[in-house]
């Protein structure tokens, strides 16, 4: 099987690298890493910080952008989220959805933006005239949005009176979908529901890492919490799930070996954000990465 190079759109960090804190060159460095398992493309996604924090990062990501162009642009992950909804987001830095907020930490690198459509206030609007990917994420509602972002992870469940926002993720044919295909973030049954549910066109695939991905580290700090992972999965002090501890190509050989992956899945993304493939991956029956173009520099 031959699949374009995957992108990742929404992940935090891996290899010890977090977006939230790195310089330019530890995100150029991280981007050779991705690039040697067959990952050509990503979006570094900024969680919920403080306004001069996010600015900061924003430079730092653009900057190593300019040798570095894996680097599709910047995914902002909080913020305008709803603290119903927060997950390990910290509620102090949160702002009222409105333009005059957005443009404190405005950039034209920002090409994604998670946000609560319940609390909108006219950002939404603003931010699809600036060509901007608005997605429903840490919310309970639904609306003019472009994608979900995690379905099912830190939104409102599926519910059989009145609408949801993982019901509205899953019944909208206009709309992607992010899922996380981990095995830890969503039940088997509920990906079965997922890929049944969204055309084939609308799926993507997310990994949603956090930076200790493929480190030694168990012990960290991320969105002002402390995380701790345990080998299998990464939680906060009070037990509650974080990001993910796997990439995609991991992540689809979970998903393959169930019988629940797609070669379209990868191609997805592509189409989403209206770019070219660059390069292609080779697999084994086992969902293995036999090779993949530009050649790989380290192995998974």
């Amino acid at each position: 099987m031959k699949t374009p190079l995957i992108i990742e759109q929404h992940f935090h960090g891996a290899y010890g690298v977090n977006f939230n804190t790195a310089s330019a060159e530890d995100i150029s460095e991280l981007a050779i890493k991705l690039r040697g398992i067959g990952i050509g493309g990503f979006f570094p996604t900024l969680v919920t910080d403080s306004v001069q924090n996010i600015k900061r990062q924003i430079e730092e990501i653009k900057r190593a952008s300019r040798f570095t162009p894996e680097i599709l642009g910047i995914h902002l992950e909080g913020i305008f989220i709803n603290p119903a909804k927060k997950g390990i987001h910290n509620p102090e830095h949160f702002l009222t959805l409105t333009v005059e907020n957005y443009k404190r930490i405005e950039d034209e690198f920002i090409k994604i933006v998670t946000l609560a459509p319940e609390l909108d206030e006219g950002l939404i609007d603003y931010l699809k005239s600036k060509g901007i990917k608005v997605q429903a994420g840490h919310c309970t509602g639904w609306g003019n949005i472009d994608a979900a972002t995690h379905t099912f992870n830190a939104m409102a469940p599926v519910s059989h009176r009145g609408s949801s926002t993982a019901l509205s993720a899953l019944v909208d044919d206009d709309a992607y979908a992010e899922i996380i295909g981990d095995g830890l973030h969503v039940s088997d049954e509920a990906l079965k529901l997922f890929f049944k549910s969204k055309p084939t066109d609308k799926v993507i695939l997310i990994s949603d890492s956090l930076p200790i991905t493929y480190s030694t580290v168990k012990e960290t700090v991320f969105a002002d919490s402390k995380i701790y992972y345990d080998g299998k999965k990464a939680v906060s002090a009070d037990g509650t799930i974080a990001g993910s501890t796997k990439l995609l190509p991991e992540i689809i050989q979970i998903l393959g070996k169930k019988g629940l992956f797609r070669p379209e899945y990868i191609e997805n993304v592509y189409r989403y954000h209206n770019l070219e493939p660059q390069g292609e991956i080779t697999w084994d029956n086992e969902f293995n990465i036999i090779s993949c173009s530009p050649a790989a520099e380290e192995e998974f």
